[in-house]
């Protein structure tokens, strides 16, 4: 099976979490009025087990592709979202809330280059998805004890990422 990318918007991705969009958010005029806050991007989901918010910055590495898709992750303890430092699109692949991953819970996005994610709890998910150049994201996720870690492998088929998108 060959995924090909959907647009990233608010609503395909609305099963997984939320987009980080500053053009949807309210905006506040603070500091004088030099400075526009957009307000409230995305809820923080990381307290499970005394977790605590965290940030950090990812540098990623574009993904070799055509890409076999054979493993996802969730983290179940706390939610993970990506802010790109950049303008640069780059892939979402999430898939349905299932217990076992098959090719037909995949959903395959591309961003418009300055949409962000915030991926729910539990939401079965690829490691980042780069492509064209190396990319920078903060992000912000949960830091604590407690496994905040599960892996699966797809189940059914071969799944790729193809080198080129129709």
């Amino acid at each position: 099976m060959e995924l090909q990318p959907a647009p990233l918007t608010a609503e395909t991705f609305a099963a997984f979490g939320e987009v980080i969009e500053l053009e949807s958010a309210r905006q506040i005029r603070i500091n004088q009025g030099l400075t526009t806050r957009y307000h409230d991007l995305f809820e923080i989901d990381v307290n499970d087990q005394g977790g605590k918010p965290i940030v950090n910055v990812f540098r990623t590495s574009p993904l070799p592709l055509p890409h076999q898709v054979t493993v996802m992750e969730r983290h179940p303890l706390g939610s993970q979202a990506f802010v790109p430092l950049g303008h640069d699109p780059f892939l979402v692949l999430v898939a349905n809330a299932v217990e076992k991953i098959r090719a037909a819970d995949l959903h395959l996005f591309i961003t418009n280059g300055k949409q962000g994610i915030n991926l729910r709890k539990n939401t079965w998910h690829h490691f980042q998805i780069v492509i064209g150049k190396t990319q920078s994201f903060l992000v912000i996720d949960r830091g604590g004890r407690g496994n905040n870690l599960v892996e699966a492998e797809v189940a059914d088929q071969p799944v790729w990422i193809p080198a080129h998108f129709s």
